[in-house]
């Protein structure tokens, strides 16, 4: 029969298996935050000034002041730009956006509909609710670029009230121009925004 050599194990110091257990929460805890910071920022609004009232809905028209920029670098790409129109008191400042399914970015579309009257707001765009990998030709977006608007929601109308001030500038246009004929159509927004 064969001998087995008995060796005795030592008793593990006072406090020393608290020491490992503290270790592995903190590799635990150090790996999970690393994990993290790898996943991808998502669509995300924060609120700079809250708004007041109501937020837009599917068909209305929404006035913003805005300023595009590329997450990664902070390089605007586009801003709004003031429509000076003939009639005061028809449409409110901004750039007209319609709340509709294809009009803009998805992101964008998203976003509108969370937003309130008078409010600020930073809306993060990922890359797959923006342009994706296909960005508008000559544009200095990139592929796949995360998107960050500021956004300053004027004021917001009803389809329905918006056509009619659109008819009444419209009017107004072709009187001051003698009735020669104005030119159809009217504010479409931005002719680079976010569409």
């Amino acid at each position: 029969m064969t001998e087995v050599t008995r060796v005795p194990i030592r008793p593990i110091a006072k406090g020393s298996l608290t020491k490992i257990w503290l270790g592995v929460i903190v590799a635990v805890l150090l790996g999970a935050g690393l994990a993290w910071a790898a996943v991808p920022k998502g669509f995300s609004i924060d609120t700079l000034v809250a708004g007041e009232g109501p937020t837009p809905k599917e068909g209305d028209m929404v006035f913003v002041k805005y300023k595009g920029s590329l997450a990664s670098t902070g390089e605007v790409f586009d801003e709004s730009q003031d429509i000076p129109l003939p009639v005061e008191g028809i449409f409110p400042e901004g750039s007209p956006f319609p709340i509709e399914p294809g009009a803009t970015i998805d992101g964008f579309y998203e976003g509108l509909q969370q937003m309130q009257k008078g409010g600020k707001y930073e809306l993060f765009i990922p890359a797959d609710k923006a342009y994706g990998a296909e960005p508008p030709p000559g544009s200095p977006i990139p592929a796949n670029a995360d998107l960050v608007f500021e956004i300053e929601v004027i004021d917001f109308m009803d389809r329905e009230t918006f056509d009619r001030n659109l008819s009444i500038l419209q009017q107004a246009m072709q009187s001051q121009m003698g009735g020669e004929g104005a030119p159809q159509g009217g504010p479409q927004g931005p002719s680079q925004g976010p569409q």
